[in-house]
């Protein structure tokens, strides 16, 4: 799921539950619309050297925690913007808050990408009719 500063959802692409999420990191990257991020924040999942150079190619700052079994990891790291990660967890359990999404209800996953489309339909609009 890819989100923006404030937690709304951008753009969302579906993987099988055993796969990784780091191959996808590209594909979220690209998607939505064309503008540039200037930080990419992201989990554990996504920590590889491919995936923090694809995020300096593309001008954004990858603020990815380092894996404890790494060999070198630096000693500073951006705290500060990793806490707006929060806000990424938050739309996920907004999200779960629909049955058919919590408890991946469709059988394919055209049918399941339409739930979770509604669902975000829905989660948008409340953000949009009560600021």
């Amino acid at each position: 799921m890819k989100t923006d500063h404030d937690g709304l959802l951008i753009a969302f692409e579906l993987t099988g539950g055993e796969a990784s999420d780091a191959p996808m990191f590209a594909t979220l990257i690209d998607a939505g619309p064309d503008e540039a991020p200037r930080a990419v924040v992201g989990d554990k999942g996504y920590d590889s050297d491919a995936n923090r150079a694809m995020a300096r190619d593309r001008g954004a700052v990858p603020v990815i925690p380092h894996r404890s079994n790494r060999k070198s990891i630096p000693a500073r790291f951006a705290r500060a913007l990793y806490r707006g990660r929060a806000r990424i967890e938050q739309m996920i359990d907004r999200m779960k808050r629909f049955k058919r999404v919590a408890l991946r209800c469709e059988k394919t996953a055209r049918n399941f990408r339409s739930i979770v489309a509604l669902a975000a339909a829905f989660v948008l609009g409340k953000f949009v009719h009560t600021a």
